[in-house]
Protein backbone atom coordinates (compact mmCIF):
# COMPACT_ATOMS: atom_id res chain seq x y z
CA UNK A 1 0.00 0.00 0.00
CA UNK A 2 0.93 3.66 -0.46
CA UNK A 3 0.53 6.20 2.32
CA UNK A 4 -0.01 9.93 2.09
CA UNK A 5 0.62 12.69 4.61
CA UNK A 6 -1.08 16.11 4.56
CA UNK A 7 0.58 18.77 6.71
CA UNK A 8 -2.18 20.97 8.15
CA UNK A 9 -0.92 21.95 11.60
CA UNK A 10 0.10 25.60 11.19
CA UNK A 11 -1.48 28.68 12.74
CA UNK A 12 -2.46 30.24 9.36
CA UNK A 13 -1.25 33.70 10.39
CA UNK A 14 -0.65 34.96 6.86
CA UNK A 15 -3.95 33.58 5.61
CA UNK A 16 -5.83 35.35 8.42
CA UNK A 17 -8.25 32.43 8.86
CA UNK A 18 -7.94 28.70 9.42
CA UNK A 19 -6.12 27.69 6.25
CA UNK A 20 -7.11 23.99 6.09
CA UNK A 21 -10.78 25.06 6.06
CA UNK A 22 -10.47 27.74 3.38
CA UNK A 23 -12.55 26.64 0.41
CA UNK A 24 -11.73 26.60 -3.27
CA UNK A 25 -14.17 25.25 -5.83
CA UNK A 26 -16.51 24.10 -3.09
CA UNK A 27 -14.10 22.02 -0.98
CA UNK A 28 -11.74 22.91 1.83
CA UNK A 29 -8.01 22.93 1.14
CA UNK A 30 -7.68 19.98 3.50
CA UNK A 31 -10.35 17.81 1.90
CA UNK A 32 -8.91 18.62 -1.52
CA UNK A 33 -5.44 17.54 -0.40
CA UNK A 34 -6.73 14.32 1.13
CA UNK A 35 -8.70 13.43 -2.00
CA UNK A 36 -5.74 14.25 -4.25
CA UNK A 37 -3.53 11.90 -2.25
CA UNK A 38 -6.27 9.26 -2.26
CA UNK A 39 -5.79 9.10 -6.02
CA UNK A 40 -2.62 7.09 -5.32
CA UNK A 41 -2.73 6.24 -1.60
CA UNK A 42 -5.03 3.93 0.34
CA UNK A 43 -4.52 5.83 3.59
CA UNK A 44 -3.77 9.50 4.24
CA UNK A 45 -2.45 10.78 7.57
CA UNK A 46 -3.70 14.29 8.33
CA UNK A 47 -1.36 16.13 10.70
CA UNK A 48 -3.18 18.74 12.79
CA UNK A 49 -1.96 21.24 15.36
CA UNK A 50 -3.51 24.69 15.72
CA UNK A 51 -7.33 24.52 15.80
CA UNK A 52 -7.14 20.72 15.65
CA UNK A 53 -10.62 19.87 17.06
CA UNK A 54 -12.41 22.37 14.81
CA UNK A 55 -10.47 21.35 11.70
CA UNK A 56 -11.07 17.66 12.27
CA UNK A 57 -14.79 18.12 12.92
CA UNK A 58 -15.26 20.27 9.82
CA UNK A 59 -13.41 17.94 7.49
CA UNK A 60 -15.09 14.83 8.86
CA UNK A 61 -18.39 16.58 8.17
CA UNK A 62 -17.29 17.26 4.57
CA UNK A 63 -16.28 13.64 4.09
CA UNK A 64 -19.53 12.41 5.59
CA UNK A 65 -21.55 14.64 3.27
CA UNK A 66 -19.71 13.31 0.24
CA UNK A 67 -20.28 9.74 1.37
CA UNK A 68 -24.01 10.31 1.90
CA UNK A 69 -24.28 11.85 -1.57
CA UNK A 70 -22.41 8.92 -3.12
CA UNK A 71 -19.72 11.38 -4.23
CA UNK A 72 -16.74 10.07 -2.27
CA UNK A 73 -14.85 8.61 -5.19
CA UNK A 74 -11.19 8.02 -5.86
CA UNK A 75 -10.23 10.80 -8.31
CA UNK A 76 -8.90 8.52 -11.01
CA UNK A 77 -9.90 7.08 -14.34
CA UNK A 78 -11.10 3.95 -12.54
CA UNK A 79 -13.78 6.03 -10.80
CA UNK A 80 -14.34 3.58 -7.94
CA UNK A 81 -15.94 4.70 -4.73
CA UNK A 82 -13.68 5.26 -1.75
CA UNK A 83 -15.48 2.60 0.25
CA UNK A 84 -14.81 0.06 -2.48
CA UNK A 85 -11.10 0.74 -2.30
CA UNK A 86 -10.90 0.94 1.50
CA UNK A 87 -9.67 4.54 1.46
CA UNK A 88 -8.95 5.95 4.88
CA UNK A 89 -7.98 9.21 6.58
CA UNK A 90 -6.23 9.12 9.96
CA UNK A 91 -5.80 12.22 12.10
CA UNK A 92 -2.56 12.82 13.96
CA UNK A 93 -2.23 15.78 16.32
CA UNK A 94 1.29 17.20 16.53
CA UNK A 95 1.71 18.71 19.99
CA UNK A 96 4.90 20.43 18.82
CA UNK A 97 3.39 22.12 15.75
CA UNK A 98 4.76 25.52 16.80
CA UNK A 99 8.26 24.21 15.99
CA UNK A 100 7.43 24.33 12.28
CA UNK A 101 6.66 22.14 9.28
CA UNK A 102 9.50 19.70 9.91
CA UNK A 103 8.02 18.82 13.28
CA UNK A 104 4.68 18.05 11.64
CA UNK A 105 6.34 16.12 8.83
CA UNK A 106 8.14 13.95 11.35
CA UNK A 107 4.90 13.23 13.22
CA UNK A 108 3.07 12.39 10.01
CA UNK A 109 5.84 10.21 8.66
CA UNK A 110 6.02 8.22 11.88
CA UNK A 111 2.28 7.55 11.66
CA UNK A 112 2.55 6.61 7.98
CA UNK A 113 5.50 4.27 8.55
CA UNK A 114 3.47 2.33 11.13
CA UNK A 115 1.40 1.09 8.16
CA UNK A 116 4.48 -0.39 6.45
CA UNK A 117 3.89 1.47 3.16
CA UNK A 118 5.65 0.89 -0.13
CA UNK A 119 6.13 4.67 -0.47
CA UNK A 120 4.99 7.91 1.16
CA UNK A 121 3.67 11.06 -0.50
CA UNK A 122 4.02 14.28 1.53
CA UNK A 123 1.82 17.30 0.75
CA UNK A 124 1.43 20.70 2.51
CA UNK A 125 -2.21 21.70 2.87
CA UNK A 126 -1.63 25.02 1.11
CA UNK A 127 -1.15 23.32 -2.29
CA UNK A 128 -4.77 22.60 -3.29
CA UNK A 129 -4.19 23.13 -7.01
CA UNK A 130 -2.14 19.95 -7.48
CA UNK A 131 -3.76 17.61 -10.01
CA UNK A 132 -4.62 14.02 -9.05
CA UNK A 133 -2.88 12.87 -12.23
CA UNK A 134 0.37 14.38 -10.94
CA UNK A 135 0.01 12.51 -7.66
CA UNK A 136 -0.58 9.28 -9.55
CA UNK A 137 2.42 9.89 -11.80
CA UNK A 138 4.68 10.53 -8.81
CA UNK A 139 3.55 7.34 -7.09
CA UNK A 140 3.98 5.28 -10.25
CA UNK A 141 7.44 6.69 -10.93
CA UNK A 142 8.57 6.13 -7.35
CA UNK A 143 7.25 2.57 -7.38
CA UNK A 144 9.04 1.86 -10.65
CA UNK A 145 12.28 3.38 -9.36
CA UNK A 146 12.23 1.35 -6.15
CA UNK A 147 11.48 -1.77 -8.17
CA UNK A 148 14.49 -1.06 -10.36
CA UNK A 149 16.67 -0.51 -7.29
CA UNK A 150 15.72 -3.86 -5.79
CA UNK A 151 12.06 -3.82 -4.74
CA UNK A 152 11.35 -4.58 -1.09
CA UNK A 153 15.03 -4.42 -0.12
CA UNK A 154 15.33 -0.97 -1.72
CA UNK A 155 12.26 0.32 0.11
CA UNK A 156 13.77 -0.60 3.45
CA UNK A 157 17.31 0.58 2.82
CA UNK A 158 17.51 3.02 -0.10
CA UNK A 159 16.86 6.66 0.89
CA UNK A 160 15.32 8.08 -2.27
CA UNK A 161 13.22 11.19 -2.92
CA UNK A 162 11.23 12.06 -6.03
CA UNK A 163 10.28 15.71 -6.54
CA UNK A 164 7.91 17.11 -9.19
CA UNK A 165 9.09 19.98 -11.38
CA UNK A 166 7.25 22.46 -13.53
CA UNK A 167 9.48 24.37 -15.94
CA UNK A 168 12.52 23.51 -13.80
CA UNK A 169 10.88 24.74 -10.58
CA UNK A 170 10.43 22.21 -7.80
CA UNK A 171 7.09 21.75 -6.08
CA UNK A 172 4.84 19.47 -4.02
CA UNK A 173 3.97 16.77 -3.16
CA UNK A 174 7.23 14.92 -2.75
CA UNK A 175 7.53 11.15 -2.77
CA UNK A 176 9.79 9.39 -0.26
CA UNK A 177 10.98 5.84 -0.02
CA UNK A 178 10.25 4.26 3.38
CA UNK A 179 13.97 4.37 4.18
CA UNK A 180 14.09 8.13 3.60
CA UNK A 181 10.79 8.69 5.42
CA UNK A 182 12.24 6.85 8.42
CA UNK A 183 15.40 8.96 8.34
CA UNK A 184 13.48 12.24 8.14
CA UNK A 185 11.12 11.12 10.91
CA UNK A 186 14.10 10.61 13.18
CA UNK A 187 16.07 13.70 12.17
CA UNK A 188 16.11 16.21 15.03
CA UNK A 189 19.07 18.24 13.76
CA UNK A 190 17.77 19.65 10.46
CA UNK A 191 16.66 23.26 10.10
CA UNK A 192 13.58 22.55 7.96
CA UNK A 193 11.98 19.85 5.82
CA UNK A 194 14.06 20.57 2.73
CA UNK A 195 17.24 20.43 4.78
CA UNK A 196 16.21 17.12 6.32
CA UNK A 197 15.51 15.58 2.92
CA UNK A 198 18.87 16.76 1.56
CA UNK A 199 20.75 15.55 4.66
CA UNK A 200 19.28 12.07 4.59
CA UNK A 201 18.74 11.14 0.95
CA UNK A 202 21.16 9.08 -1.10
CA UNK A 203 19.54 10.15 -4.35
CA UNK A 204 16.97 12.75 -5.43
CA UNK A 205 15.08 12.31 -8.69
CA UNK A 206 12.87 14.81 -10.50
CA UNK A 207 9.65 14.23 -12.39
CA UNK A 208 8.92 16.93 -14.94
CA UNK A 209 5.22 17.60 -15.34
CA UNK A 210 2.80 20.06 -16.94
CA UNK A 211 1.06 20.78 -13.62
CA UNK A 212 1.63 24.36 -12.49
CA UNK A 213 -0.39 23.54 -9.37
CA UNK A 214 2.67 21.96 -7.77
CA UNK A 215 4.06 25.49 -7.36
CA UNK A 216 0.91 27.27 -6.17
CA UNK A 217 1.34 27.99 -2.46
CA UNK A 218 -1.88 29.46 -1.08
CA UNK A 219 -0.63 31.29 2.03
CA UNK A 220 -2.53 34.54 1.50
CA UNK A 221 -6.27 35.30 1.22
CA UNK A 222 -7.78 35.24 -2.23
CA UNK A 223 -11.05 36.71 -3.38
CA UNK A 224 -11.49 33.67 -5.63
CA UNK A 225 -11.18 31.15 -2.76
Amino acid sequence: MNAGVVLAAGASRRMGRVKPLVKARGSSFLLTGVRNLWSACECVVVVLGAHAPAVRAAVEKEIGLLARNDALRRPSTRGRRASARGLEARFQVNGHWREGMLSSARAGLRAALAMDPELVLLLPVDHPAVRPATVQALAAAMSAALGAFGGKRARSSFAYALVPRYRRRRGHPIALSPALARAVAGDSGATDLSDSVRRNTRLIGYLDCADRGILVNRNLPSRRA
